[in-house]
């Protein structure tokens, strides 16, 4: 996620590679518990499979409203995002192995939703774009910053982050009530979302999706909320 952030707390610096830094997207509590998902960093399907990707679709979370983490609100939303320079922002922050290695497999140009977490109404929001492939997360060397993890050296780094841009926004917004309705329906019948991660691996702030369920929730923006 973007600066002290999105994943958790966007830092609202620029990264060191002149990025405006995005907060760390969504600190969300599963990233907050950095090992509860995955205490150690296991390799992913990705590297099982020889290189090939985990996924080409992803689904990113970040908090939108302020939260202050060690003095520093790490508020990073979709407007944050469409106020960067070239409304591009370092998705930093994530301190979680699963969702580490999530964001290790991450390919150029893969799209990923943009979701809002730990808010009123959390749900997708909008659309981005990887524009820069996993690179080592500069907040987890300042000291300074919510995501500083001391055990983390500079010539063997623990935590990575992507560069994201800002696509669109949703035609409208698609919550997580709505969601979790069609998951729902879906274990029953068999349907798209029947084993969405953010159902099954919800503590995640950075996930899979399948091209179905991709599809699937682009279509939800020319149907009315069900």
């Amino acid at each position: 996620m973007p600066g002290p952030r999105k994943r958790q707390a966007a830092t609202g610096r620029s990264d060191k590679k002149g990025l405006s830094g995005k907060r760390s997207k969504t600190s969300t509590s599963g990233e907050a518990l950095a090992k509860e998902e995955d205490s150690s960093p296991q390799k992913t399907s990705a590297s099982k499979n020889g290189g090939k990707n985990v996924s080409a679709y992803w689904l990113m979370k970040s908090e939108p409203e302020s939260r202050l983490e060690k003095g520093i609100d790490v508020k990073f939303g979709i407007e944050d995002l469409k106020a960067q320079p070239k409304q591009t922002a370092c998705w930093d922050g994530v301190r979680n192995y699963q969702a580490r290695n999530f964001l290790r497999a991450m390919k150029l140009e893969e799209e990923a939703f943009f979701y809002h977490s730990n808010c009123k109404e959390p749900g997708i929001v909008g659309l981005m774009k990887i524009v820069k492939e996993a690179y080592p997360d500069h907040t987890q060397f300042e000291k300074k910053s919510p995501h500083y993890d001391p055990s983390s050296k500079e010539d063997n780094p623990k935590w990575s982050m992507v560069d994201v841009q800002f696509v669109r926004m949703m035609k409208r917004f698609i919550s997580l009530a709505e969601l979790k309705t069609y998951h729902q329906a879906h274990k029953t019948t068999g349907g798209p979302l029947k084993n969405m991660a953010l159902f099954t691996r919800q503590r995640l702030s950075v996930q899979p999706l399948t091209q179905e369920e991709f599809d699937f929730i682009l279509s939800l923006e020319e149907k009315e909320p069900s």
